[in-house]
């Protein structure tokens, strides 16, 4: 039987679980999250659970379906808390390294996996554009507000401004009216032209997306009834307070994106959540060797398998499209994955609902996509890498004093890019500011490889990290050596919130399994 490992137990990933299992291989399914659902299905606690949760979510049915059906499955182990630090390529595959167990506990349980095959569903995280005083508490990103709100029903502030690029700035603002928050405006970058262009050309061609219309109207019908405006064409560019977030600047863009001289005004506000897009989770593709398109997504062909023999993806990082998008391409995968006819069975529909939703990914982008000019909004003083502090005015000292615009070097001259975030946040920024290419906001659609492809060895300082998560050096000491190679996982099935795998026992007295 077939071995299938599946990193992310989001829509993608869960899809991929499900439709692996179902064309008869083992599966193995890996989330560091405690729970299944990702950040689309974030819910609370079991211990706190919601009354009527699935007023909460979009196609909250569909979630209940996928997770009965995997934690049912008896070929099926769900392992969360299992944080994948490592990926080594081999001859014939990969290695997976993986800790399991708390983030910041200790004594972690220690897993080498090498599937016969692997699916790579880790999603993406918030891109933000930085702007003065975006380092003062009560600065948040939209995906942070918004999991605050769906996780733990708190509210990052009293009043406040939502702010950036794109459709999931309206669902962060329902979360945050959801938890008694007052929002004060929702302040879309685009102008009305860059959105009709993006929006309503071809109009025939949404007639698949009237499942978006309803989610679009329903967001809508919130903004209404809590007398919230939505602003297009405008952008928070600067934060001010005392130690806290007290106001903040917001002013009318031009169609770069460039600030409109004397159209600032000042609103008065305790928090503000921001957001322009998605960058994917590349660092396990780029260990595994996939290669990446010019717009630093993973490519794949039709059948969602990488560049890499025995390695597929599914969801945002091959093309942020949403989760339609992602449970299309995540059944695809796990079919084609397990050794399944990707033309049959379920994995037909779900390749046609990818066609659509690639489309309308695409209108994201074109609509939505960030713009050059927003870097007339950034001062000398602005911190870029907050981690490390590092201004825009060193930066573009450093490019000066030492006559390159490398990203490598100015990183480690500067030091923006190498605090704890290892530039997650402030990478991309960090590459447009230099000059180097413009990759778009997190929205292109994926698809075959395009002309101009790169391996991931060709990839950016920004985007390559061995060691995908922080590891404590005790975890490291405490691996066995030569490490195990785990070829199956047996734990029982007593539920989700308490399921936990156990790694197979060496038979080899001399090694330490932790």
């Amino acid at each position: 039987m077939r071995h299938v490992v599946v990193v992310g137990a989001g829509p993608a990933g869960l899809a991929a679980a499900r439709a692996a299992a179902g064309s008869g291989a083992r599966v193995t399914l890996l989330d560091s999250a405690d729970g299944l659902g990702g950040q689309y299905w974030r819910h609370l606690p079991p211990e706190r659970p919601a009354g009527r949760e699935h007023l909460l979510h979009h196609r909250w049915t569909t979630f209940g379906e996928l997770r009965d059906a995997l934690t049912a499955h008896p070929a099926v182990t769900v392992v969360p808390s299992a944080q994948v630090w490592s990926l080594e390529r081999l001859e014939d595959g990969v290695r997976l390294n993986v800790l399991v167990g708390e983030p910041d506990g200790v004594g972690r349980a220690a897993l080498a996996l090498e599937p016969d095959a692997l699916v790579l569903a880790t999603g993406a995280h918030d891109r933000t554009l930085p702007f003065p005083g975006w380092q003062l508490p009560g600065v948040y990103s939209a995906g942070a507000a918004q999991a605050l709100a769906k996780g733990e029903r708190v509210a990052i502030g009293r009043r406040v401004v939502v702010a950036g690029a794109g459709p999931f700035l309206l669902p962060v603002a329902s979360s945050l009216l959801q938890t008694g928050a007052s929002v004060l405006g929702v302040h879309e970058a685009a102008g009305l032209g860059a959105l009709g262009r993006g929006w309503l050309s071809r109009p025939w061609a949404l007639a698949g997306a009237a499942g978006k219309a309803g989610e679009l109207a329903g967001y809508v019908r919130d903004l209404v009834r809590h007398r919230v405006p939505w602003r297009p064409g405008e952008a928070v560019i600067a934060a001010h307070g005392d130690g806290q977030v007290e106001a903040v600047t917001v002013a009318r863009l031009d169609e770069r994106w460039a600030p409109v001289p004397g159209t600032e005004r000042q609103v008065d506000a305790d928090a503000v959540c921001v957001s322009h897009g998605f960058t994917p989770r590349l660092e396990l593709a780029i260990a595994a060797g996939c290669a990446l398109s010019p717009s630093r997504f993973v490519v794949v062909d039709d059948a969602q398998a990488t560049s890499e023999a025995r390695v597929w993806a599914a969801g945002e990082i091959t093309g942020i499209g949403g989760a339609d998008a992602a449970l299309a391409e995540g059944a695809v995968a796990g079919t084609a994955a397990a050794g399944g006819d990707t033309g049959a069975g379920q994995a037909r529909p779900a390749g046609r609902a990818r066609s659509r939703a690639r489309g309308f990914a695409a209108r994201i982008e074109a609509a939505h996509g960030i713009r050059g000019g927003w870097v007339g909004w950034l001062r000398d003083d602005t911190v870029v890498c907050r981690c490390e502090e590092t201004t825009y005015g060193r930066i573009r000292e450093v490019a000066e004093l030492t006559g390159s615009r490398e990203t490598r070097s100015v990183k480690l001259t500067s030091r923006a890019g190498l605090g704890p975030c290892q530039a997650r946040m402030c990478g991309r920024t960090l590459q447009e500011l230099l000059g180097g290419p413009e990759p778009p906001s997190g929205t292109a659609p994926s698809g075959t490889a395009p002309s101009g492809t790169a391996p991931a060895d060709a990839a950016p300082a920004v985007d390559r990290r061995p060691l995908v998560v922080p590891v404590r050096l005790g975890d490291l000491a405490a691996l066995p050596i030569p490490s195990v190679a785990v070829g199956a996982i047996v734990a029982p099935k007593t539920g989700m919130e308490s399921q936990r795998s156990r790694p197979q026992q060496s038979t080899n007295p001399q090694e330490k399994q932790t």
